[in-house]
């Protein structure tokens, strides 16, 4: 079972990109964010015609989560992080996918720092902890996946110094990310690399893609059940290399069967 996460960056300017992705690397589940498009214009017919089914959770001209299944069809549990009434973002999905609870994320990115947007991120992720706290109590095999906007360590970032001032680098940033970890969850890139140097954003400015000024801030998180199951996990780097590409390039986690070798 492979799981990917991939910020798009614009699902109908994407299209022909994601299309392509998905028909060569064929990930069983397919995470998307930033697919920046209301719940009525997604582009459901292009996956439906190369085997996918979804659900998406969309809004107009930013943010939206979606989750592509191959053959499947993805079992809705929740649209919207729980904790704030008020917060109408299209930021957060979670499904059921062959045994595995599936959820999907976009975390505010919180820039510029210190301001509401900051605490905003900040607030968000102390309800994503109480969420996933409750998926770990429960037992249910789970695997977090998104564009987190937080750079974990220095180790995960082109030049530290660069982004020194980023909302992505910040202590708070990364010490609520930390505590997500200390819960129970394990976050797959970082296991299999514990030496870091492993990108999953190129900024489209000052030729970062060229450059390989990149960093990485698009995470896997799995739970107990589901790190036990892990096989590989990887980047899909050359995506971020092609034509009207995404900023952001496919991450992706391999669980064996309930009981695999």
């Amino acid at each position: 079972m492979r799981i990917a996460t991939y910020n798009i960056n614009g699902v109908k300017a994407r299209l022909p990109r994601l299309i392509e992705w998905l028909e060569e690397r064929r990930p069983t589940v397919a995470c998307l964010q930033e697919i920046k498009s209301q719940d009525e214009g997604f582009p459901i017919d292009a996956f439906e015609a190369i085997g996918y089914k979804a659900i998406w959770h969309g809004q107009k001209s930013f943010n939206g989560v979606a989750i592509l299944v191959d053959g499947e069809q993805p079992t809705e549990v929740l649209r919207g992080l729980p904790g704030d009434a008020d917060d109408d973002h299209a930021r957060y999905i979670e499904a059921d996918v062959g045994g595995v609870r599936i959820v999907n994320l976009y975390l505010p990115n919180g820039n510029p720092q210190p301001g509401p947007k900051f605490d905003y991120k900040l607030a968000w992720m102390q309800r994503l902890r109480t969420r996933m706290q409750e998926l770990l109590a429960a037992e249910i095999p789970t695997v977090v996946v998104g564009d987190f906007n937080v750079i974990p360590e220095d180790k995960d970032v082109w030049s530290p110094k660069a982004m020194a001032n980023d909302a992505l680098m910040q202590p708070e940033s990364r010490d609520a990310y930390a505590r997500l970890l200390n819960d129970g969850w394990t976050d797959a890139i970082n296991t299999l690399n514990p030496r870091g140097g492993v990108w999953t954003f190129w900024d489209y400015q000052a030729g970062g893609w060229q450059r390989d000024h990149g960093f990485r801030i698009d995470h896997l998180l799995l739970s107990p059940q589901c790190a036990d199951r892990m096989v590989a996990a990887g980047v899909d780097k050359e995506y971020r290399g092609r034509e009207k590409a995404s900023d952001h390039t496919p991450v992706w986690v391999e669980l064996r069967p309930v009981g695999g070798a």
